[in-house]
């Protein structure tokens, strides 16, 4: 049999390529997942005694935030308006489209969608996530958040627990928040009044839950389990920064903004960008990206959902080295940026491609598969000692090859993209800039 010496050499590159895309030269289970503790009483006795006071303020801020909550919802259903529904679970799409003709934000189509924003806001300040907010408005004794976790990863109605209820999860919060701005905007003296005191109140509910070293949970007031890490998952902490630059500049949709607000808008900002670079992971002395979450108190990084293991995440990491990109340059921010940008170019792969689930065969579960001159791509997680990809299951086990995972999992999750690619271009031009100033 003749060989086409071209033709092996491309199908050794490309096995080599599929191989480190996968994490491994064998598929392997590598770990269970441990996710990330809540922040307690008990655990303070770690921090050091100077940090206590401002710690046991949070938690008493947060315990009697919560209290009122329910106290709230209580006493709407002691009153006879009994209602255990919650409003309407998101369908593709939540109501608040954010870049239409400022006109539209005028209209009484825009101003039902800030009335539901406006009627679903909780005592404390926040938002549950998931409602598409063109349907109607909350009733007394309604429920204001429409779902909760349930442990088999599906939903149960939010009336048989307490849960999300104030999140920044799942861009909650701060849609209805930069929402509501828009329609401000658009209306004329009073007409806006109820929509800026609605958004004041969303802003200080943020302010309220930002922790002490800068951080931001997931759930506010907390609702304990990993919901307590500092949350850059799915990009909710680089929206809370992303909102409080444009409420501390005024400018815009935000000139009504009070200076005092807007002060502190700011002050919480630059807390926040702190906290993210004290965050980013170190290996052997270089500085690389971020995890998911990180633990609230000692901001270590640690899991979340059972296929949420420890690991570098590259969108997540992606999306902060965009955000401070945009802020005033320091040494430790350039530092931060250069490193998180090299991370970045490092673990990328090529000659890969993640199937859609049209594409899938034989289980109907998308796999990586070989494919000539694709990339790059990015695994979502990398095991932050290897550095190569790694991937959850529901059973919490941790995998070195995607293909191995459950279907539903395989279909159910962004294990690889090509987001990172669009950062790591303004990165270049910025850091271009940067050379040519310096």
């Amino acid at each position: 049999m003749k060989i086409n010496p071209r033709k092996t050499v491309l199908a050794l590159v490309l096995g080599l390529s599929l191989e480190l895309a996968l994490g491994a030269g064998h598929a392997e289970v590598i770990g269970h997942m441990t996710a990330g503790e809540p922040v307690t009483e008990a655990r303070l006795a770690a921090v050091p005694a100077a940090e206590r006071a401002a710690w046991r303020e949070y938690l008493a801020r947060s315990q009697a935030l919560m209290a009122a909550d329910k106290a709230a919802l209580a006493a709407e259903r002691a009153a006879g308006t009994p209602p255990e529904t919650a409003g309407a679970h998101l369908k593709g799409e939540d109501g608040m489209p954010l870049k239409k003709p400022a006109a539209w934000y005028a209209t009484a189509e825009a101003r039902h969608v800030a009335d539901n924003i406006v009627s679903f806001q909780t005592p404390a300040g926040g938002w549950g996530k998931n409602v598409n907010r063109s349907g109607p408005a909350r009733q007394r004794g309604e429920h204001y958040a429409p779902v909760d976790d349930d442990p088999s990863g599906g939903i149960i109605s939010g009336a048989k627990g307490w849960s999300y209820v104030g999140t920044i999860d799942n861009d909650a919060t701060i849609t209805e928040l930069k929402f509501l701005a828009r329609v401000q905007a658009a209306l004329p003296g009073a007409q806006a009044d109820q929509y800026r005191a609605t958004f004041a109140k969303g802003v200080n509910y943020l302010l309220a839950a930002q922790y002490p070293n800068g951080g931001f949970p997931q759930v506010f007031p907390l609702q304990g389990g990993y919901h307590d890490a500092i949350t850059f998952n799915d990009n909710a902490i680089a929206q809370v920064v992303e909102l409080l630059d444009d409420v501390a500049a005024r400018k815009d949709d935000y000139a009504f903004v009070p200076s005092d607000l807007a002060g502190r808008a700011l002050a919480a900002k630059e807390r926040a960008v702190k906290m993210i670079l004290a965050t980013q992971i170190v290996v052997d002395g270089v500085r690389t990206g971020w995890c998911q979450q990180h633990d609230a108190l000692t901001l270590a990084p640690v899991g979340a959902r059972n296929f949420e293991p420890v690991a570098i995440s590259s969108g997540e990491t992606a999306r902060l080295l965009a955000v401070l990109m945009k802020q005033p340059s320091s040494p430790p921010i350039v530092s931060a940026i250069d490193a998180g940008a090299a991370w970045l170019k490092k673990v990328a792969v090529y000659d890969v491609e993640y199937t859609r689930k049209t594409d899938a065969k034989d289980d109907g579960g998308r796999r990586l598969v070989a494919r000539p001159g694709a990339g790059p791509l990015w695994s979502r997680l990398y095991d932050v000692k290897t550095m190569k990809p790694v991937f959850g299951d529901r059973d919490k086990s941790i995998h070195t090859d995607v293909n191995e995972l459950s279907v539903e999992r395989r279909n159910g999750y962004g294990w690889y993209g090509n987001g990172p690619a669009a950062t790591l271009a303004a990165y270049d031009k910025w850091a271009a800039k940067k050379r040519a100033t310096s």
